[in-house]
């Protein structure tokens, strides 16, 4: 072997250094520099915050855009790295995920042809792993300037459709910064939950194609910003910056893995003087969650959408679980059409995450009245019921305070028998509908009959009997619950019946 013979092979991984180097942050300091004057960081620096320490396996990273008919190949190797898509497997607390971030310092992070061959390939090989995939989308949509592919409308490229069927098998979690439109937009639309930072925007057509459809001239920050968003339940978590979105993805993915033995939690005694005395009294029930819950493991989900039902993913007593519960302090807990659409997301996402849920109980049932029948109730109140009855993963119920009405029914997936266990705080009263209405429905004919005065005096007295026999304890005596509770129970007995549910 000559001399020349043996140095091809370090000429050759010269080359490979040379040209992963151009594939990475450091080979553009002009551009980083820009992004960090913004205050937000790189698609590279968010990625490599995200996952394990040299866990990431990436993939195609030396493509370029398909532009090679307009620009020279040199220019395209330095200009457009990986065709500003990154992505490849990695591990996120030793757990396997697919993680895929457009990047914003290529061409906007806008979607490209060999971009999309990419994102096919990478969600596939995601779909036969079932493996969590976490997306940073951030984006203008797709790009109109490439050249080398014989296409004309483009529209049988396979990423949406691959996105969209990989939650039949894995969790999908988008991370939404900066300006997400088009299909951008749609990749974090599809995905289970949507984490943004609080200079979002996200659009199904961005500013050009708005304009282009001659339907005016608006600024990116006009389109679809994050706090409208979050109010109309688009966004899931609304988090300080990147660092704290990614770090809601580490929360989320860690719930996804194996429990721990138990956990801790705040004393459980002080659950027995959560309610307000007055059972009139509207308290906020997220402090209560938060003590049955393991300690800092409660993450709020659409917090600003549907306030009158909260949900959340937490920890108890170290497993996994989702968390429903009805928000007295809006619309007294009653459900509305947005609230019974959040419920039903949110447990078909926890039966396909195949995450118990735990439904805390307080409502005077679903909103009604002409206004509310406005909004669609009777779709989405249906939708809600059918959620809950098509769960298989386990579901227990517990009624704090009331329980009336088709709306208890619904947070208890049809019937009070449909969870593995109900059980109810000993103040809380069950029944077809609220106490004082059922009163003057009922006794409306001798009610009539009498003046107002003596109407109001009986009313009054005929409630309070029908309260007695609304009680808890004569609600169990009739087994249409499993059993009535000390509130401070509340957290092993719930923790007890998932444990021996678990396969």
């Amino acid at each position: 072997m000559t001399s020349e013979e043996s140095q091809q092979p370090a000429q050759g991984l010269e080359e490979l250094l040379a040209r992963r180097f151009l594939t990475t942050d450091a080979a553009r300091p002009e551009r980083v520099a820009r992004r960090h004057a913004t205050g937000r960081r790189t698609a590279r620096e968010n990625v490599t915050d995200l996952v394990d320490a040299g866990s990431l396996v990436e993939y195609g990273r030396f493509i370029t855009a398909a532009q090679e008919q307009r620009r020279p190949l040199a220019e395209l190797v330095v200009e457009t790295p990986a065709d500003g898509l990154i992505g490849g497997t990695a591990t996120v607390g030793g757990r396997p995920v697919m993680v895929l971030s457009y990047d914003y310092l290529v061409m906007a992070g806008t979607q490209g042809m060999r971009g999309h061959r990419k994102s096919d390939r990478l969600i596939e090989t995601a779909h036969r792993m079932r493996m969590p995939t976490v997306f940073f989308t951030e984006g203008g949509g797709g790009r109109p300037g490439d050249t080398d592919y014989p296409i004309v409308s483009a529209l049988d490229v396979g990423s949406f459709g691959l996105w969209a069927q990989l939650g039949e098998v894995a969790p999908r979690i988008a991370v939404v910064s900066g300006r997400c439109f088009a299909g951008n937009a749609v990749i974090a639309g599809c995905a289970d939950l949507r984490i943004a930072t609080p200079e979002a925007n996200l659009g199904m057509a961005g500013p050009a194609m708005i304009a282009g459809g001659g339907l005016g001239q608006f600024a990116p920050e006009e389109i679809g910003p994050v706090a409208e968003q979050a109010a109309t339940g688009v966004i899931d978590v609304l988090a300080d910056d990147e660092a704290e979105a990614v770090e809601a993805v580490r929360r989320i993915l860690a719930l996804l893995g194996p429990a721990p033995a138990s956990g801790q939690a705040a004393d459980q005694a002080e659950l027995r003087t959560t309610l307000p005395a007055n059972d009139r009294e509207a308290f906020d029930v997220r402090p209560l969650v938060e003590t049955l819950a393991d300690t800092d493991s409660v993450l709020w989900l659409r917090e600003a959408w549907a306030p009158e039902l909260v949900t959340a993913l937490a920890r108890l007593d170290g497993q996994p679980v989702g968390i429903l519960a009805n928000q007295s302090i809006r619309e007294a807990g009653a459900l509305t059409a947005a609230a019974s659409a959040k419920a039903a997301d949110f447990l078909e996402l926890c039966e396909r995450w195949r995450i118990p849920v735990v439904s805390l109980v307080d409502t005077p049932g679903f909103m009604v009245g002409p206004e509310a029948e406005r909004t669609g109730l009777v779709r989405e109140a249906s939708r809600m019921v059918t959620a809950g009855a098509r769960l298989t993963v386990p579901l227990v119920g517990v009624v704090l305070r009331r329980g009336y009405g088709l709306g208890a029914q619904a947070m208890l997936g049809g019937s009070t028998h449909r969870p593995l266990l109900t059980v109810a705080w000993p103040t809380a009263h069950l029944g077809p509908m609220g106490l004082e209405g059922a009163v003057r429905l009922s006794m409306a004919k001798e009610l009539a009959a009498l003046s107002e005065a003596e109407r109001e005096a009986e009313v009054a007295r005929s409630t309070e009997l029908f309260r007695e026999q609304a009680k808890a304890l004569n609600v169990a005596k009739a087994f249409e619950i499993d059993d009535v509770i000390d509130p401070a129970e509340t957290r092993a007995v719930v923790s007890a019946t998932i444990r021996r549910a678990a396969p």
